[in-house]
């Protein structure tokens, strides 16, 4: 019997660091990445800072659904109280992560519950972490937030006042759409294709699930002349024919 390579298996064994034996002390795993990142999000209420200063890298990038960007300082001094009559809270949905060595990323949605004195408010957002295994801590180094598009309430207005907007609409030479009331619906109609115009206001309008608006100018005859295509502070002016 060769006993020579059972001594060498030894050997390697004993001196394999003791993380490998025992499983490495300050790996992470999702479910970790998600109770600390729960953590800064119970604390947003309160206005805790302490979770933020501990998880949050010195060096972090983060960009919140507003387009702001923040340091950490910045972000630290951003957590404060909600006002009184506010309340609210939180929720981690959905998580996913890529974890591999010293660096992890959770990927996740957030379901946000607001009270304002009484009247509840909802909103979800998605965000994107990178955290970062240095000096044997995990903390974040970048973070990433957008808000998902919700439709806003539908106004009520009378039905007779969609006869103002009744017409064909220019774009350009053979560029046009239309909009026309059935019954007490209104819609646009481009290349054969069919949208109802959900009223937001009198002469402000949206599509299910379209984030750009659509808006009737009146003229100074009274008439309406032009049906105004808003994407967020932009317009695409379409010109009234008929």
């Amino acid at each position: 019997m060769n006993i020579r390579p059972l001594i060498l298996v030894f050997i390697l064994s004993f001196f394999k660091p003791l993380g490998s034996i025992c499983g490495d002390p300050v790996a992470i795993t999702q479910d970790e990445l998600v109770r600390r990142t729960q953590e800064l999000f119970d604390a947003v209420v309160p206005g805790t800072k302490a979770p933020w200063q501990k998880y949050f890298a010195d060096d972090c990038i983060f960009a919140d659904e507003k387009g702001r960007d923040f340091n950490k300082t910045q972000l630290v001094a951003d957590i404060t109280p909600l006002p009184k009559g506010y309340s609210g809270t939180i929720k981690i949905v959905k998580p996913k992560s890529v974890i591999h060595g010293d660096a992890a990323i959770l990927s996740y949605d957030l379901d946000e519950t607001e009270t304002i004195f009484g009247q509840k408010l909802t909103a979800r957002y998605h965000v994107t972490d990178t955290w970062l295994r240095r000096n044997d801590a995990w903390q974040i180094a970048s973070s990433q937030a957008m808000r998902y598009y919700e439709d806003p309430a539908v106004a009520r207005i009378h039905p007779k006042k969609f006869a103002d907007f009744n017409g064909t609409y220019e774009l350009a030479s053979g560029q046009t759409r239309r909009v026309f009331s059935e019954g007490e619906d209104l819609y646009v109609e481009r290349n054969g294709k069919r949208e109802q115009l959900l009223p937001e206001g009198s002469e402000i309008f949206f599509r299910k699930g379209v984030e750009g608006r659509i808006l009737f100018r009146y003229a100074d005859s009274g008439k309406v002349d032009a049906l105004i295509d808003r994407r967020n502070s932009e317009d695409v002016v379409w010109r009234r024919l008929n």
